[in-house]
């Protein structure tokens, strides 16, 4: 596999070490948070017709969170990885749309061993020193990671497609309430926290009122943990544009299906 040679940083020395102390916090901002509206919005539209419908919204929050990791984590052009990562997304969308019913979490942890072995085997071929060996694979294994459970929208979707849109546009506002540039961030997140709540009860519809809670209470949340990952690390407009968009909608599916599951 190519190496994945971390990109230089501001203040560090070629010949210095390659982590840095303390890196800034740098919120993507608005124009990202409308972004991730928009990608949120479309997969809302596409949930209730079915997995199918939902798939083109999934495949592209999984281009960006591949694309997005490695950037975030210094690492470009990593063109294999992200390949690779993407690939396994891919895989995670195929393995759920062929997968019999109920069976949504032996398909996606199916294919998450076969893509971790994949991942240590073609790191076997890795030539670089052992730090950056390290750092190739930690990138690329949680990249794989993140985009493979990107496809739990799909998964969701199977257990009930209402469950989705409510997430999914709990998503969206508490995106676009954080980025709105306030004096005070505590301020901004319970804002958030209470836009993301309060938009995914308004979608929920005929869904119990006890389970829409919960899935915006969880989507709002995910989706300001989502940002502050992007944040971190020296970001750049091509993070901001790529993780910055991707990742609230992406970690929202980490408990979109679990709390579907339990509460529909």
């Amino acid at each position: 596999m190519t190496p994945l040679v971390s990109e230089p940083r501001p203040g560090a020395s070629s010949a210095g070490p390659r982590h840095r102390a303390r890196s800034p916090i740098i919120p993507p901002g608005i124009r990202p948070a409308l972004l991730t509206a928009a990608l949120a919005g479309l997969l809302a539209v596409g949930a209730p017709g079915g997995q199918a419908a939902a798939l083109p919204a999934v495949v592209l929050l999984q281009a960006l969170t591949a694309a997005g990791w490695f950037r975030l984590n210094g690492m470009w052009p990593a063109r294999q990885g992200i390949a690779l990562a993407f690939a396994g997304g891919l895989a995670a969308d195929a393995a759920l749309l062929l997968a019999p019913a109920g069976r949504a979490p032996e398909a996606v942890a199916g294919v998450l061993g076969a893509w971790f072995l994949l991942v240590l085997v073609l790191q076997l071929r890795h030539r670089g020193s052992a730090e950056e060996r390290l750092d190739a694979l930690t990138a690329t294994s949680v990249a794989t990671l993140l985009t493979v459970l990107a496809a739990g929208h799909l998964a969701t979707v199977d257990v009930d497609e209402t469950a989705v849109t409510v997430t999914a546009v709990a998503v969206a506002a508490a995106a676009v309430v954080r980025a709105v540039p306030l004096p005070l961030a505590p301020v901004s997140v319970v804002l958030a926290l209470a836009a993301g709540t309060g938009a995914g009860l308004l979608a929920a519809g005929d869904l119990d009122t006890g389970a829409a809670l919960a899935l915006s209470a969880a989507g709002a949340g995910a989706s300001l943990t989502g940002l502050r990952v992007a944040s971190y690390d020296f970001p750049s407009r091509f993070v901001h544009f790529t993780a910055g968009v991707s990742l609230p909608l992406t970690t929202a599916a980490l408990a979109a299906y679990p709390l579907a599951h339990a509460l529909t």
